[in-house]
């Protein structure tokens, strides 16, 4: 009797409910892993980090409710001596206009109409390009997948003069929304092909295979077996093309020509305090203001973006 027959057949006679055994030494790499992520130097790691993270963050949150002429003589700490808090920050953020400050709704609409483009662009051509790197066989593909991600070492202030006179000069859509758009997919696509491309290679042949043998076009197989498998690494390479894009302020200076129909809200804040510091009081209120989005895509997608990390991590 082979091997794999006798271990059938092992199976079929251990009684229902016992667990089988696992050979000798199988994941013990996995459990050494587990030993040293959940140790004790590796919690008190976790707290500092945790800590210095959070310490600035709170901070940050405490000035943004406190008067202007507080923030500008002591440091936030001073509410548990001398507690102050008032609105009249996040007043000034969301509803005064002027030169200085001014209502960000309209920067805020701006920084989605950029953001959710520009991370659906680069993921859907990434995925279907990751597809076909892994499992379609072409003249060159190799060659073009080392040159693709070799574009991630090729710093993106090299690219920005160029670009920004094809948009101007060749298509005539410098300062316009798909002038970012275009721009941020181009910057985006490196990374993302590399990571999906990684993620699509992983899974294995014979889904893809049987696929094939009953009928199935390579455009059935990416719609119907691809994208299902590979949601997990799309949402986790969602979240961070999107973080990037909503925190960019650089291809946003450039490629937005900086008119109130097209910057977005980075670009605001940073001007938002003026000449000299003034009206540093509002930066706290419209930082927290421009979190909220990030936050809300991050907690949304949290267990597609754990379930990202995981892929691959373990085999079998």
């Amino acid at each position: 009797m082979s091997e794999a027959n006798a271990e059938a057949v092992a199976e079929l006679d251990r009684p229902i409910g016992q667990k089988a055994r696992r050979p000798k030494g199988a994941g013990g790499q996995a459990n050494r892993v587990k030993q040293r992520l959940t140790s004790r130097g590796a919690t008190i790691a976790a707290i500092v980090i945790a800590a210095v993270w959070t310490i600035p963050t709170f901070g940050l949150l405490v000035s943004s409710f406190r008067p202007a002429d507080d923030i500008a003589k002591t440091g936030w700490w001073t509410i548990f001596t001398n507690p102050a808090f008032t609105l009249e920050n996040y007043g000034d953020v969301l509803f005064t206009s002027g030169a200085s400050s001014t209502n960000l709704g309209a920067y805020f609409v701006n920084s989605l109409v950029i953001a959710i483009p520009a991370t659906l662009f680069p993921i859907a051509i990434a995925t279907m390009a990751a597809y076909a790197f892994a499992w379609i066989k072409f003249r060159g593909s190799g060659a073009i997948f080392v040159l693709i991600f070799a574009l991630q070492i090729v710093p993106l202030q090299m690219a920005l003069i160029p670009l920004l006179q094809i948009f101007a000069q060749v298509l005539g859509i410098s300062g316009t929304f798909p002038a970012v758009w275009i721009a941020h997919t181009i910057f985006g696509l490196p990374l993302c092909i590399f990571l999906l491309h990684n993620f699509i290679a992983e899974i294995p042949a014979e889904v893809i295979e049987a696929a094939k043998v009953d009928g199935a076009s390579n455009t059935q197989v990416f719609l119907r077996i691809i994208l299902p498998l590979a949601t997990p690494a799309i949402a986790s390479i969602a979240i961070f093309q999107f973080l990037w894009v909503w925190n960019d302020l650089l291809v946003a200076l450039v490629f937005s020509g900086g008119t109130v129909d097209v910057a977005p809200l980075t670009q605001r804040l940073a001007e938002l305090v003026g000449n000299f510091g003034r009206n540093q009081e509002r930066l706290p209120a419209a930082a927290f203001i421009s979190l909220i989005i990030p936050l809300i895509v991050f907690f949304s997608l949290q267990r597609y973006f754990v379930r990202g990390l995981l892929a691959g991590s373990t085999k079998g």
